[in-house]
């Protein structure tokens, strides 16, 4: 799953984060490299930064339910996702609000059958 490529921009993503530079959309590129490498807590810790410094991130808002349902953290990807629909719709970004209302109630569906 990990490949070269995937440490290497993840490093260089790093030692902007350590330069004082700091965003949502770093924080984006960093959370996607973890969860490419198969860290999905750590990733998820860099998708909620993500979120919490432009709330309107339609894709960090997606991208973090996809690393809290990897780490098994079911209830906070739906929230994730359930909030990332409502900053879509708000944002006016349909395709993106369509995707996390179908992987909430994938979720919810496979919470209901467990």
């Amino acid at each position: 799953m990990s490949s070269p490529d995937a440490g290497t921009a993840l490093a260089g993503l790093e030692r902007l984060l350590a330069s004082g530079k700091d965003g949502a959309l770093l924080r984006f590129g960093i959370g996607n490299e973890y969860l490419k490498l198969g860290n999905a807590q750590i990733a998820a810790t860099h998708l909620r930064r993500a979120v919490e410094l432009d709330p309107t991130y339609s894709a960090a808002w997606k991208m973090l339910g996809k690393a809290l349902a990897s780490a098994h953290r079911d209830d906070e990807a739906l929230s994730a996702w359930r909030d990332g629909v409502a900053a879509a719709e708000r944002k006016g970004d349909k395709q993106a609000m369509r995707e996390m209302q179908v992987f909430a109630r994938r979720l919810a569906k496979q919470q209901g059958q467990a």
